[in-house]
C-alpha cells in the first residue's frame, strides 16, 4: 500500500498528498476499512516532514473519507450511507460536521414558513369516510391549478418531487427504454432509471436549459422520456427562458414523425424562485407531466408534491398507488393548502424568495471581486467551474466549509470541465470571506 500511496502522490504538499489519497479511494484502489500506513512511513517514503504527512490526514478526515483510531492507526472511512443508491449517495458525502455546511442543497431551516397556524387548520383525528374517498381536497386542486403554467387534464398529489417523477417513469417506461436527461443533472434521476433498467441518454444544458441542437441528436435514438428542470435547475440554478423553452418545443415536434417522448418537469424550486414558469406544455399538454414540489419552499420534511398532465398517464400513477400508500394524507394536503393561502405564510414565502435572490447576488459579486467567472443563480444553488474538483473540496475543507463534488451530477463527466455545487441559499453572512475562499479553492491544484 505504501508503493501505491506514493506512487501516486504528484505534489508533495499536505494538499497534493490528500488529492492523492482521495483519488485512489474513491478509484477504489484503496478500499473502506484499510488501514492507512503511519504517518512517519508515508513521511519517510516521500522525503517530507511527518507534519506534511499529518496535515494532509487532518484534510482527509475533516472530508470524511479517513477516521483516526488513535494508536491503532488512520483507516479509510467505511461508508455509512451503503443503504442510498450509487449517484444520490455520492451526494451523501461524509457526515463530518462543517463551519458552514454548503454541500446539502435544502433550504435555510430560519427561511421557512411557520406551520402554527396552518395546524390549527388539521382537524384533530385522521379519520376518513371511504379508502376510495377523493384522492385531492378540492380546495387545493383548485389553488395549484390556478398557478399551474399549463391546462392539466388531470391533477393528483404525490410524496413530494422524487415520488411523482418515480412513479410517472413507471407509469412510462420499459425495460431498456432510453430516456434524455439534463447533463448535468440530479443524481437520483440516474439511480431511478438504473433502477428501472433505463438508458440515460445525456444532454449538456448551458445558461438557458437544454441545448436544443443536442436534445435534436437525442431524439433520433426514439427515448420514451425527457426530464427537465425548468427552474433552478439543480445543480447549476439556471432557469429555462422563453426563448429556449419555443426552441425546444420547435425541436421535438421536428422530430415527431420520429418519436413522441413523455415531457417530465420537475419544478422544484417554483415558489422561492424569481423566474416565470414556462413550460413545454404550452405546446404539448397531452404529453407533458409538470411536478410542483415544496419541498425548497416550505420544508422537505412535508413529503408532499403535486402532479399535473394527461389524464391517462396519471390514472395509471393514482390506480398504482392505490395497491400502496393509496394516497398522500389529507391532513398533509390541508397544512399546504393553508400554507399556500394563509397570509402570513404567503409574506414569508415571498420574503425568503426575496432573501434567496439576494443572497445568490450578494455571493455572485464576492466570487467575481476575488477573481472567480461567476454568474448568480436562481433559487438556493449554484455551480462554480473549478480547476479540481478533489482539491477545491480539500481546500475548503481545510477552512471548515463542505460543498458538493460536481463529478456526482453527471452522467457522463467532462473530462476539460470540473465544478463543485454551492448551496448558495445557507450562506447568511461574510459573504466576502466565503467567496474568497470559494475564489481560492476555484484555482487550487
Amino acid at each position: 500500500m505504501l508503493d501505491t500511496i506514493t506512487g501516486a502522490v504528484e505534489t508533495k504538499t499536505p494538499e497534493g498528498i490528500a488529492s492523492a489519497i482521495s483519488r485512489l479511494i474513491r478509484g477504489g484502489a484503496l478500499r473502506s476499512g484499510e488501514r492507512l500506513p503511519t504517518v512517519r512511513d508515508v513521511a519517510a517514503a516521500l522525503g517530507v516532514s511527518p507534519a506534511t504527512v499529518s496535515n494532509a490526514w487532518q484534510a482527509l478526515s475533516k472530508v470524511g473519507l479517513i477516521t483516526s483510531r488513535g494508536r491503532a492507526g488512520s483507516y479509510v472511512l467505511e461508508a455509512s450511507t451503503a443503504w442510498m443508491p450509487p449517484h444520490y449517495g455520492e451526494l451523501a458525502g461524509s457526515h463530518v460536521v462543517a463551519r458552514l455546511d454548503l454541500s446539502t442543497g435544502t433550504p435555510d431551516p430560519l427561511l421557512l414558513p411557520d406551520l402554527a397556524l396552518a395546524l390549527g387548520h388539521v382537524p384533530t383525528r385522521a379519520d376518513t369516510a371511504s379508502y376510495l374517498d377523493m384522492r385531492v381536497l378540492p380546495d387545493l386542486e383548485k389553488q395549484l391549478r390556478a398557478s399551474w403554467p399549463f391546462v392539466p387534464a388531470s391533477l393528483t398529489i404525490l410524496d413530494g418531487a422524487l415520488d411523482a417523477i418515480s412513479r410517472s417513469l413507471e407509469a412510462i417506461v420499459r425495460y431498456g427504454d432510453r430516456v434524455v436527461v439534463e447533463n448535468p443533472g440530479f443524481p437520483a434521476f440516474l439511480d431511478l432509471l438504473e433502477q428501472l433498467g433505463v438508458e440515460a441518454i445525456p444532454v449538456a444544458i448551458d445558461s438557458e436549459g437544454m441545448r436544443p441542437e443536442l436534445l435534436s441528436s437525442a431524439l433520433d435514438l426514439n427515448p420514451a422520456a425527457i426530464i427537465i428542470q425548468p427552474r433552478a435547475q439543480n445543480p447549476t440554478g439556471v432557469s429555462l427562458t422563453a426563448g429556449r423553452a419555443r426552441e425546444l418545443a420547435r425541436v421535438i415536434r421536428a422530430k415527431s414523425h420520429l418519436t413522441d417522448p413523455v415531457i417530465i418537469e420537475d419544478d422544484h424550486s417554483g415558489e422561492i424562485t424569481t423566474g416565470p414558469a414556462f413550460s413545454l406544455g404550452e405546446w404539448f399538454p397531452h404529453r407533458t407531466l409538470h411536478v410542483r414540489s415544496f419541498a425548497k419552499s416550505h420544508g422537505p420534511d412535508l413529503r408532499i408534491g403535486a402532479l399535473g398532465g394527461p389524464t391517462a398517464i396519471i390514472d395509471r400513477v393514482v390506480a398504482r398507488r392505490m395497491v400502496g400508500p393509496g394516497w398522500t394524507s389529507r391532513m398533509l394536503q390541508t397544512i399546504l393548502y393553508q400554507l399556500l393561502t394563509a397570509s402570513p405564510s404567503v409574506t414569508q414565502i415571498s420574503e425568503a424568495r426575496r432573501v434567496y435572490h439576494a443572497r445568490q447576488r450578494a455571493l455572485s459579486e464576492a466570487l467575481v471581486r476575488n477573481g472567480a467567472d461567476h454568474s448568480p443563480s436562481d433559487g438556493i444553488n449554484t455551480w462554480l467551474r473549478v480547476r479540481d474538483e478533489k482539491a477545491a473540496i480539500l481546500s475548503l475543507a481545510a477552512s471548515g466549509i463542505k460543498v458538493a463534488a460536481g463529478s456526482s451530477f453527471y452522467a457522463v463527466p467532462l473530462e476539460s470541465e470540473q465544478f463543485i455545487r454551492i448551496t448558495a441559499g445557507r450562506v447568511r453572512d461574510d459573504f466576502d470571506q466565503v467567496g474568497r475562499l470559494l475564489a481560492s479553492a476555484a484555482i487550487a491544484s
